[in-house]
């Protein structure tokens, strides 16, 4: 599903780095949080954080570095806001960050819980029953309403490949 997750030698901002064997507790126990459970949703959601992290490499926007964009989907600042202000354990840090979209983002990414969950989160939260409902499908054209319609992103051959290897691993079926 991510390919170039299998070590964090070389990486670019190594304190970021996880592989995908640190990563998978964290994407396990956002499923169960936030209510993920079928095949098609966990492969949408894989495919998007291995995409947008580069295979679980960064946490952080550096390219071309939008200041509080980041957790392992790259939600945007608001986004990044509106999830930490739902996790009651960051209610201390969070008055005294909430204005500093930096010092938000910094909460989030601390704890790998919350770093690699903010892609579950966002599913529940921000996707359409209808999307949600197609991805539990596990139909391509469900995925591209994810991608175009909830993530607000185009579709790419990068993106549907990332698709096809994390909707085959997850056992979807018809890929």
């Amino acid at each position: 599903m991510a390919p170039k997750s299998g070590t964090c030698a070389g990486a670019p901002f190594p304190s970021e780095c996880k592989t995908a064997a640190q990563a998978a507790p964290f994407i396990n126990a956002s499923f169960k949080t936030y209510g993920i459970t079928s095949n098609g949703e966990a492969a949408a959601i894989v495919s998007l954080i291995a995409l947008e992290s580069a295979d679980f490499k960064y946490n952080t926007n550096h390219f071309p570095g939008r200041p509080g964009q980041g957790t392992r989907n790259m939600q945007m600042p608001a986004f990044n806001l509106e999830y930490a202000k739902s996790i009651p354990a960051l209610k201390g840090g969070l008055a005294k960050a909430e204005t500093d979209v930096k010092a938000v983002l910094a909460l989030l990414t601390a704890n790998g819980e919350y770093d690699f969950g903010s892609a579950a989160w966002f599913m529940k939260n921000k996707c359409s029953d209808k999307v949600r409902k197609g991805l539990k499908a596990g139909t391509t054209d469900a995925w591209k309403a994810y991608i175009t319609e909830c993530v607000g992103t185009t579709v790419t051959e990068e993106r549907q490949a990332g698709w096809e290897r994390a909707a085959k691993a997850f056992g979807v079926p018809g890929h």
